[in-house]
């Protein structure tokens, strides 16, 4: 028997930063992470390419992501 192993989707929130491919936006999330040697806490920042059906969402706007099966080469995720 093959167990599969169910996890939980991640769910990240973010800035929309572009929406001029068709129902794909980009999505910018920040986060915060404490330096390992001198312990000052850092702003990380990463793009992610989210599938947003029909364009609904414009630059500015936030947004919350939700990770799913992969729909093209670099989008992974969904928005809520």
């Amino acid at each position: 028997m093959n167990k599969e192993k169910i996890t939980k989707p991640k769910i990240l929130s973010g800035t929309v930063v572009s929406n001029k491919m068709k129902d794909t936006i980009v999505v910018s999330v920040e986060r915060y992470e404490k330096h390992i040697k001198y312990g000052k806490f850092i702003k990380r920042r990463k793009k992610f390419k989210a599938h947003d059906l029909g364009n609904t969402k414009s630059v500015g706007e936030k947004v919350d992501i939700v990770e799913s099966r992969p729909i093209s080469k670099d989008k992974h995720f969904i928005v809520i």
